[in-house]
């Protein structure tokens, strides 16, 4: 099987997480600003088969597109141009990135360590991919 990955698309920083090839686990890869998303991409693709890119959707809390969608959707047009080849799956990402902030508070992490906001997209990331996979679970 090949992975899946899933973004976290912010218009400073991408958080981007990974499935494992047999498709169980969803764990956090990296943090790559936009401008370096596809010379990332095109360099992980060489050495891992990727079947889906995952792109948390923005809404608002009545469902509308939230302020940031106009962005998220160009970062898809330049995935699709890009990556032609790979399908593209949306998830409603409302909640993702307070429950990421949630995740580190727990964590245990120092005060210090959990301030690091690479680290909340790419658990955001990580819980949007968890998401698609519980949605797509046989």
């Amino acid at each position: 099987m090949s992975r899946i990955i899933a973004f976290d698309y912010g218009t400073k920083r991408i958080g981007i997480a990974v499935t494992d090839p047999l498709q169980i686990i969803a764990t956090g890869l990296d943090t790559v600003h936009p401008k370096d998303i596809v010379d990332y991409l095109k360099k992980y693709l060489l050495t891992e088969e990727v079947e889906a890119f995952v792109i948390g959707d923005p809404k608002q809390m009545d469902g509308t597109p939230s302020e940031s969608a106009q962005h998220v959707k160009g970062f898809a047009t330049i995935l699709k141009k890009s990556f032609p080849a790979v399908p593209q799956h949306w998830v409603d990402e409302r909640f993702t990135s307070k429950l990421a902030q949630q995740a580190i508070m727990n964590s245990g992490l120092k005060k210090q360590e959990r301030r690091n906001k690479d680290r909340v997209d790419t658990i955001a990331a990580t819980i949007i991919l968890q998401y698609f996979m519980e949605e797509h679970r046989l």
